[in-house]
C-alpha cells in the first residue's frame, strides 16, 4: 500500500497536483477549510458528503467565516472557491482520479471550482489503469453516464502554445490519501 502511495504522489506532483496524506475525515474537512482561507475564498461545495461529515464541515465554515453552499450548485456557477469531493480510484501511475460523475452536482464542482480537493482511501489506489478494467467494464454495464479521470488541475496549451493552467477548470488539485488502519 504504502508504496502505490508514494507512486501516487510521485505521478500527481509531476503534474502540479498537491498530493497529502491524511488520517482521518475530520483532518480532511479541516484541510479544506485551512486552504480555502489560505487562498481568501469563501465558499466550499462538498457534493456526496455524508450528513454526519457534511454536519461538521459546516461547524468548520462556520467558526472560520466560510459558506458551504447547498445543491443544486447551478445557482453557484460563478461562486465555487472549493470543491471537496470523494474519489472512487486513483491510478498510481499517471496520477489520475477517477469519479463516477453522474451528479450534475458533483460535476458541476469538480469542473468549475477554483480549488478541487479530492480525498480518497489509500485501499482504493490501484497500480495501473488495467487494475480498473474490470470495474470500468460493470460501470458501463451499469449504465454509468460518467465518469470523470482527472490528471492534475485544468491545463491548456492551445493558446500559441504555452501552456496555461486553470482555463478550463480548477487552477489548483489537492489530492487526500487517507491511509487506512
Amino acid at each position: 500500500m504504502e508504496e502505490l502511495m508514494d507512486r501516487m504522489k510521485e505521478k500527481a506532483g509531476l503534474v502540479q497536483a498537491v498530493v497529502s496524506t491524511v488520517s482521518s475525515m475530520e483532518e480532511v474537512l479541516g484541510r479544506a477549510v485551512d486552504i480555502t482561507l489560505g487562498q481568501k475564498g469563501k465558499t466550499i461545495a462538498a457534493p456526496g458528503l455524508d450528513p454526519e461529515s457534511l454536519q461538521r464541515l459546516e461547524e468548520l465554515c462556520k467558526a472560520a467565516g466560510l459558506t458551504v453552499l447547498s445543491p443544486p450548485f447551478r445557482p453557484h456557477l460563478s461562486g465555487i472557491h472549493t470543491a471537496l469531493t470523494h474519489v472512487d480510484w486513483a491510478i498510481a501511475e499517471t496520477g489520475t482520479l477517477v469519479l463516477d460523475s453522474n451528479s450534475e452536482d458533483l460535476r458541476i464542482a469538480t469542473m468549475l471550482s477554483e480549488t478541487h480537493m479530492a480525498w480518497i482511501p489509500a485501499s482504493r489506489i490501484v497500480p495501473d489503469a488495467a487494475a480498473l478494467s474490470a470495474r470500468m467494464i460493470e460501470k458501463m454495464k451499469s449504465g454509468s453516464g460518467y465518469l470523470a479521470f482527472i490528471t492534475g488541475p485544468s491545463r491548456t496549451a492551445d493558446i500559441e502554445r504555452v501552456l496555461a493552467i486553470g482555463v478550463h477548470g480548477p487552477q489548483e488539485l489537492h489530492i487526500l490519501m487517507m491511509e487506512e488502519t
